[in-house]
C-alpha cells in the first residue's frame, strides 16, 4: 500500500509538538548563550603587514623581473615566518614560555594573490600580548631573513596596535545563538516527525479507514460518565415537571 502524506497531515504533526520544538530551540539558545558568554575565553587579534620589495632609491629603475621575483619568494616568506627560526627567538625576546609550535597555533600568515603585502596577524587572550607577538615577529624575520635568504628586501608597513575598547574576534555570542536556534529548531522538527512517525496506535476513523482500506459506515461516540450521569438528571428533572403537570391539571 503506497502512503501519501499530505501538506495538511505534515501541519497537524508540527502543530501537535510545537511545544516541543520550541522547547527545543529555546534550550538550545540559552545554552549557547551561556557557553558563549560565560565559558568561553574571548580571543582578540592583532595584525600587521610587511612589505616583500627590493629597497630602491630611483623607483623609475623598478624592474618587473623583480616585482615577479619578489611575488615568488612571498609564498617562501610566509613559511618562514612560521618556522622554528623565526618563533623560537620572538618567544625567547617576548619570554612567553613557548614552543615554536604553540606559537604557531596562534599566528595567521596570509597574502592577496599577486600581491607583495604579507599580512600576519596574531590571535591570544590578552590583546596587548596579540600586538606584542605580531610586532615581534614581523621584526625577527625582518631581521633574520637577511642571514636566511641572504636578500634584504623586507620592510614592515604597518604595525599591530590596540585600540582602547578591542572586540574579541571569538567567540561571537548572538551568531552562536541564532546557530544554536536553527539546529534546535531542525532537530526539534526532526524529532516530532520521528515520534509521529514511531506512535503506531489509532488515534482517529480516519485511521482505520487507512489502514483497513474500507469505508466507515458509522461512528460511535464516547460519553464520560460525568455526562451519562448529567443526562439522567435532567430526564429525572423532565419527568418531574411533567408529572407535576399532570397532577395540577
Amino acid at each position: 500500500m503506497e502512503e501519501t502524506i499530505s501538506l495538511k497531515e505534515l501541519l497537524g504533526t508540527l502543530k501537535k509538538r510545537l511545544r516541543l520544538i520550541v522547547s527545543l530551540t529555546i534550550i538550545a539558545a540559552l545554552a549557547s548563550g551561556i557557553i558563549s558568554y560565560f565559558f568561553l575565553t574571548p580571543i582578540y587579534q592583532a595584525s600587521t603587514q610587511i612589505l616583500v620589495n627590493q629597497t630602491k632609491s630611483d623607483q623609475a629603475l623598478y624592474n618587473y623581473n623583480e616585482v615577479q621575483t619578489n611575488l615568488q619568494l612571498v609564498n617562501t616568506y610566509n613559511v618562514i615566518i612560521t618556522s622554528p627560526a623565526i618563533l623560537d627567538i620572538v618567544s625567547k625576546e617576548l619570554d612567553l614560555n613557548m614552543t615554536a609550535t604553540q606559537l604557531k597555533e596562534k599566528l595567521t600568515v596570509a597574502s592577496e594573490n599577486n600581491s607583495q603585502v604579507v599580512n600576519l596577524s596574531a590571535q591570544d587572550p590578552d590583546p596587548k600580548v596579540a600586538a606584542q607577538i605580531a610586532n615581534k615577529t614581523a621584526e625577527v624575520f625582518k631581521r633574520q631573513i637577511t642571514k636566511i635568504m641572504k636578500v634584504d628586501n623586507v620592510s614592515i608597513l604597518a604595525k599591530a596596535d590596540v585600540s582602547e575598547n578591542p572586540s574579541p574576534i571569538k567567540p561571537r555570542p548572538l551568531l552562536n545563538i541564532v546557530i544554536a536556534m536553527v539546529v534546535g529548531l531542525m532537530v526539534g522538527v526532526g524529532l516530532a516527525f520521528l515520534l509521529e512517525y514511531l506512535n503506531n496506535t489509532i488515534k482517529n476513523e480516519q485511521d482505520i479507514e487507512k489502514i483497513l482500506e474500507l469505508p466507515i459506515l458509522g461512528v460511535i461516540t464516547t460519553i464520560d460518565d460525568e455526562k451519562i450521569e448529567e443526562l439522567k438528571m435532567r430526564r429525572d428533572t423532565k419527568k418531574s415537571t411533567v408529572r407535576g403537570e399532570t397532577l395540577g391539571s
